[in-house]
């Protein structure tokens, strides 16, 4: 009972002020609760399709990102060898345009991924004391013409002995943009051969490697 009112008046005045408790909860909280539910969903979109998470290095990417095959988008940055490149992960949109690419060594450093192409072996550069292979420099210089400074996509399958992600690459060539396989590419002009040592990865495209590699024999 409210102090200096009768049972019923009080029990009104009561009545009054839960009545209106409740409409102040309604007014505040049901806009954070659409906010919240319109808001944490656009957020999760916002971040995977427009932001993405960036792997810095290999070293960086999750066994699970391999197990899943997962592909990611980068641009390369350097060719080291005639069957790996440097990629710079760049997930989400906007790259090259609000979104800033390194270029200098020095901002490069720790922020590349090294790739090996899946599924083949071509000539090895001069290393350790041994000279290089033949037609080493044609087929670096080859891979060189099909990826440097170019967005490629790689399905991510393996991780190598040298930290190196070994994965299918993919690049798309005008005039009409077609997807190619960079190893079945490679096979095709007789740059490299097809990798047929333990733990070689193919990408469910073993056959499809294996028929380039005999056009071009």
């Amino acid at each position: 009972m409210v102090f200096g009112l009768t049972k019923g008046q009080g029990d009104s005045v009561k009545k009054e002020q839960e009545e209106w408790g409740d409409a102040v909860v309604k007014v505040i909280w049901r806009p954070v609760a659409i906010g919240l539910c319109v808001g944490l969903p656009a957020a999760y979109f916002l971040y995977t399709t427009v932001i993405g998470k960036r792997y810095p290095t290999a070293a960086h990417i999750p066994p699970e990102v391999f197990n899943k095959r997962t592909v990611i988008r980068g641009k390369v940055m350097s060719v080291g060898d005639s069957d790996n490149f440097r990629i710079y992960h760049t997930p989400g949109i906007g790259w090259g345009w609000w979104r800033h690419i390194p270029k200098t060594r020095k901002e490069l450093r720790d922020q590349t991924i090294p790739i090996r192409i899946a599924g083949v072996d071509a000539p090895e550069g001069a290393h350790f004391g041994m000279p290089k292979q033949p037609f080493y420099d044609e087929s670096k210089a080859y891979l060189t013409s099909l990826v440097q400074n170019r967005f490629v996509k790689v399905e991510l399958l393996a991780r190598d002995q040298y930290n190196r992600a070994v994965g299918m690459v993919y690049i798309r060539s005008p005039p009409f943009f077609t997807r190619k396989n960079v190893s079945e590419e490679m096979l095709k002009q007789g740059m490299a051969s097809l990798y047929v040592a333990k733990g070689a990865a193919y990408a469910d495209q073993k056959h499809r490697l294996e028929k380039a590699e005999a056009r071009a024999k």
